[in-house]
């Protein structure tokens, strides 16, 4: 290394074969930074979801935000869902409550995260069963989310199984 009129140090020049090798590693790291990661197409996406969430229950258990307890086992059954438009998906749902098994179709959102779908509840009335709200990530075998209604909330988790 050398000092310039100017006090600054000036690096020996490398040999055109160093150069050379120097030039093509970096392009090389230039051109793998820009490499597109391959995006599975919104069918496909919506395609793999229909079949992730036909004919499942969502078994799990949930806590409420007032208190450290967990409940005893919850189940959501689905018997099918069917995409309506956009991202407004239609599950054909039953729900056991008082004692009575009852299908009720709910309108959802699905949003996502990646490849990952959030189904996306704001205020949404559901017959006989009040206003709720929830946000649920579903991934491969397992859902966890938080949800809320008129009389508190709370978060949920648990996995996705097969209906016999």
């Amino acid at each position: 290394m050398a000092t310039d009129v100017h006090g600054l140090t000036r690096i020996k020049p490398t040999s055109k074969g160093t150069d050379l090798r120097l030039a093509f590693v970096f392009l090389l790291i230039v051109l793998c930074g820009c490499a597109k990661k391959v995006e599975t197409s919104q069918d496909a996406l919506d395609q793999k979801f229909q079949q992730m969430m036909n004919g499942v229950s969502l078994v799990g258990r949930s806590s409420r935000t007032n208190s450290d307890k967990i409940s005893g086992e919850e189940k959501y059954v689905i018997e099918g869902v069917s995409k309506l438009a956009g991202d407004t998906w239609l599950f054909r749902a039953r729900f056991q409550y008082g004692g009575k098994d009852i299908p009720i179709p709910v309108p959802v959102t699905i949003k996502w995260a990646g490849d990952t779908p959030v189904i996306t509840l704001t205020d949404v009335t559901i017959p006989g069963m009040g206003s709720w709200t929830a946000r649920v990530v579903l991934y491969r075998d397992q859902y966890a989310g938080t949800w809320g209604g008129a009389k508190g909330g709370g978060q949920m988790f648990g996995k996705i199984v097969r209906n016999q």
